[in-house]
């Protein structure tokens, strides 16, 4: 009979099959979690309580319902053309520049993503936006794809995010805190997707075309139009960072705002409405069912106390701290290739956590949990756009049939360099993302 401590790191390649056997990572991540507690506790009554239990504590939390109005917000702003206004605003700006016409686009993805909360459907509604226009004005397919795809991962740093509160809810961290500390990586993402862009038409000049520049009225005017977009950001993050109301108050302030917007926009009818529902209802499902698997799962592997004995393991060998950081990370684009970033920090963050809480890196708990969130979360996006595999790259690569998905391959490399770059930058400074936190 295997020793529970056996039974928890034999769930991992059983996992893993599961996975590659193209099994949905919530499925297979509530296949272990039931399997190991039915064969740790001997399938005695204790399984049967703690399915009753499990299942009412993952889903009574409080701090879960921020989660749907997030994405709600999102659907609404989709509706309300915030998405068009906003690249209509960065093209009246940049457009005429050497590669201008792919910095509008990382612009408004950033801008969305401040609004969205989702790197996926940043990625695909800015896609469905951006991508004609660039092709118009000469830009080539896999330039073009790539682009979006990076720009599509500002939508999950950028607050709000709702991986960032799954994270504070796993680490039991503060949200404001956390939406706080992503501004300056987010904003730093987002400059540093237009310098790789500046220096991608340097060396590769046919790459890219201009427009004629705007008037200034005009360019003006269509930053008067993304107003709504300054206003829903100002009044959720900076509502929540101020205790004008909680994390879940805010996200449904959001919703509302965002609403409003759109129905003032004559974009939101019964229709419209009743699909923005059911998509996030829809997506809300899809991201239940995950962190019921995860929390199963982690509930297993806290049992057999995998994730204690790991970190007393590591903490006893004496292994240089920043070393044990830089191969969690290396692990961490790995995955990214082959899972979604909400599913690699429900199984990733309750194991790991024990072992970074456990080393010294001159920092308090809270700034460790803080930094490390931030860090790991980049890291996970970059995996999102990281060849061969990366999920944005296939998404956009559907929106755009004509371009072979090897070009966006070479032309995205530039963009994973840029976020290594980032990444180096928090790891050696990590006052970057504890500026704001006190």
């Amino acid at each position: 009979m295997l020793s529970d401590l056996a039974l928890g790191y034999l769930s991992f390649p059983v996992l893993l099959v599961l996975i590659f056997a193209r099994a949905p990572i919530g499925l297979a991540m509530l296949i272990c979690g039931i399997g190991g507690l039915y064969l740790a506790t001997d399938g005695t009554t204790v399984f049967m309580a703690r399915l009753k239990s499990e299942t009412y504590a993952t889903f009574s939390n409080y701090n879960l319902s921020i989660i749907p109005m997030f994405l709600l917000m999102g659907q609404f702003a989709t509706l309300s053309g915030m998405s068009q206004a906003l690249f209509r605003a960065a093209q009246a700006w940049l457009g005429h520049r050497k590669g201008g016409m792919a910095m509008a686009a990382v612009g408004a993805c950033a801008g969305f993503g401040a609004i969205c909360g989702s790197s996926l459907a940043t990625a695909a509604t800015m896609s469905r936006v951006a991508l004609p226009e660039l092709r118009k004005f000469g830009y080539a397919g896999g330039f073009s794809t790539a682009t979006l795809a990076a720009g599509g991962t500002l939508g999950i740093l950028i607050p709000p995010s709702v991986i960032l509160v799954i994270y504070a809810m796993l680490t039991d961290q503060n949200i404001a805190k956390l939406f706080a500390a992503a501004i300056i990586p987010g904003i730093l993402a987002a400059l540093g997707y237009m310098i790789t862009i500046a220096i991608y038409v340097r060396r590769h000049p046919d790459a890219a075309g201009t427009q004629a520049p705007m008037p200034y009225r005009a360019r003006i005017k269509a930053m008067g139009a993304v107003w709504p977009v300054v206003a829903v950001f100002g009044l959720v993050v900076g509502g929540i960072y101020q205790g004008w109301f909680t994390p879940t108050e805010g996200a449904a302030v959001g919703a509302a705002g965002t609403a409003l917007i759109a129905l003032f926009a004559g974009s939101l009818n019964w229709t419209a409405l009743r699909g923005a529902i059911i998509e996030t209802a829809t997506g809300s499902g899809m991201i239940f069912f995950i962190v019921l698997g995860a929390a199963f799962y982690n509930g297993f592997l806290a049992l057999t106390h995998v994730p204690q004995e790991l970190a007393t393991w590591v903490t006893s060998q004496g292994f240089n701290p920043w070393m044990v950081m830089i191969l969690i990370l290396l692990s961490y684009l790995v995955l990214g290739c082959l899972m979604d970033s909400l599913s690699m920090i429900l199984l990733t963050v309750p194991i790991l956590w024990p072992v970074i809480s456990g080393l010294d890196f001159g920092m308090t708990t809270e700034q460790v949990a803080i930094w490390f969130g931030i860090i790991v979360l980049i890291v996970v996006e970059v995996g999102l756009i990281t060849p061969p595999v990366g999920m944005n790259l296939f998404i956009i690569n559907n929106m755009d049939r004509n371009t072979p998905i090897s070009q966006t391959y070479r032309a995205v490399l530039y963009f994973v360099c840029s976020d290594i770059v980032r990444v180096a930058l928090l790891l050696l400074f990590p006052a970057l993302t504890l500026v704001w936190i006190s």
